[in-house]
């Protein structure tokens, strides 16, 4: 089972990541991406440092590295990159934006590991440095040269498996980015969160906040209407929720574990139960006593079609019947989407059919549902199911199996308007049970009324049209 959960969460890992690496496939070449910048000739020095002094040698060793690097002879550009970057570390962001390329290129081409270290200590070095003189930069501040720290960390700590450190530099980029944060850095952000977990369980808490964090991002990032990528960032939006669900801590014991102890401390705090709410409707827990807990809580303070919802389920699950009907009528009456009130009143229809046996008033809000919600099968399976079930409209044991043509007519009708595969499957199966109960030819033969294509009233309870077949 751990293998099996292990490859689930694998593949869940690898559509995470593919749904970056679909779109940055498609990008212009020259569009800038998280781990780019658009690098201007260094002729003016931005100063942000007073001291050491920028003398003509710097300026003459800018632009000798930028212009090798421009075309990528970096073996031309290290030299007076190093030079420039000893002498005037303040003196212009290319000494940093080329000093990255070429220190990249210098690690593909170092054999020996004490070199190696050595020039990616330099590399690290060399983000604080930028830090320090660039820091405040409108276009790149800080948080994303940390990004950008983060990546190469990621690239070129080979033995660092878990790569904490670019983990908490990714955190600080995000938080200090906001929703102008890269889909990259996210990306990242999230597999080395999921893979701290799995490799630390005690990290249950953290990765839960991580997640709630980059949903909160994916959220304003898609409220956007300029958002250029935004088929590619509701992608990973869903990439994320299934990379979540695949973790285990979507487990409800797990979650509960978490928010048990919080609940009890924010039980008046709105803001805080509504985001438990919505979140363990999310992630399917609604039987969880967090959850029913929360929504008792809201719903003194104000109530909302998603807290009535959350009593409801807490008043069915201990038995208290007519209470679950009254909140769920209260929540059809406070929410503002129809297909949530379709299945609140569906949920009515369900308890009156399967716990009151009231077959009448289940029928009365599956239409109710179906006013709200035309294309949903259900209602209609269930109306037809009750049909089937009926006893006691007919003496006559041959007209008394005409309410399975009445009933067939509503698993018909469900196919009719859902054409979703679970409906027609369930559909098809109660059509298959259901047809082998029809009256006879020899049942109809004495039955004038009964004969193939007429119209026949079931009456009863039922009181609807059918025809003969």
């Amino acid at each position: 089972m751990k293998t099996r959960n292990l490859t689930i969460l694998f593949v869940s890992l690898v559509l995470f990541t593919n749904c970056f690496a679909q779109k940055e496939n498609k990008k212009d070449k020259k569009s800038k991406s998280a781990a780019t910048e658009e690098v201007t000739a260094p002729a003016i020095p931005a100063v942000e440092d007073a001291a050491p002094v920028i003398t003509e040698q710097c300026l003459v060793n800018i632009s000798l590295f930028n212009e090798s690097a421009k075309n990528k002879q970096y073996a031309d550009a290290i030299k007076p990159w190093r030079a420039a970057y000893k002498e005037c570390p303040g003196a212009n962001k290319a000494i940093y934006s080329r000093g990255r390329e070429i220190l990249q290129w210098q690690l593909s081409q170092t054999k020996d590991e004490t070199s190696y270290k050595a020039d990616f200590d330099e590399l690290m070095g060399m983000y604080d440095n930028r830090v320090k003189y660039f820091g405040t930069d409108s276009r790149y501040p800080t948080p994303w040269i940390l990004g950008l720290k983060a990546l190469d960390y990621i690239t070129y700590a080979k033995d660092d498996v878990l790569k904490k450190p670019a983990y908490s530099w990714l955190e600080q980029s995000i938080d200090g980015l906001g929703e102008d944060t890269e889909l990259e850095i996210i990306r990242q952000f999230m597999v080395l969160s999921t893979a701290i977990y799995q490799a630390d369980k005690t990290h249950a808490e953290k990765y839960l906040a991580d997640y709630l964090k980059i949903k909160t991002v994916f959220e304003k990032q898609l409220k956007n209407p300029e958002l250029k990528n935004a088929e590619i960032t509701s992608q990973m939006e869903q990439g994320l929720d299934a990379l979540f669900v695949q973790s285990g801590v979507a487990d409800c014991k797990t979650l509960d574990g978490i928010y048990q102890s919080k609940l009890k401390v924010n039980m008046t705090n709105l803001e805080f139960l509504n985001n438990v709410i919505s979140f363990y409707k999310r992630v399917g827990c609604t039987e969880s006593e967090v959850y029913f807990t929360a929504s008792v809580a809201a719903h003194k303070i104000q109530p909302s079609a998603e807290t009535a919802n959350g009593c409801a389920e807490m008043s069915y699950k201990k038995g208290e019947f007519s209470k679950s009907i009254s909140f769920y009528d209260e929540a059809t009456k406070l929410s503002t989407n129809k297909m949530e009130k379709a299945d609140y009143q569906y949920k009515i229809a369900q308890i009156y059919y399967i716990e009151l046996d009231n077959f009448q008033r289940a029928r009365e809000y599956a239409r109710n549902s179906l006013e709200f919600n035309p294309n949903n099968g259900s209602p209609y399976l269930l109306i037809g199911s009750m049909y089937a079930k009926s006893r006691g409209i007919y003496d006559d044991p041959v007209l008394a199996k005409t309410i399975y043509w009445v009933a067939v007519d509503k698993f018909i009708k469900a196919k009719q308007v859902d054409s979703s595969a679970k409906n027609i499957e369930d559909a098809d199966k109660l059509i298959r049970v259901y047809s082998a109960y029809f009256p006879s030819k020899e049942d109809i033969f004495f039955q004038p009324d009964l004969q193939a294509g007429k119209s026949f009233f079931v009456g009863g309870w039922i009181g609807e049209n059918t025809t003969c077949r």
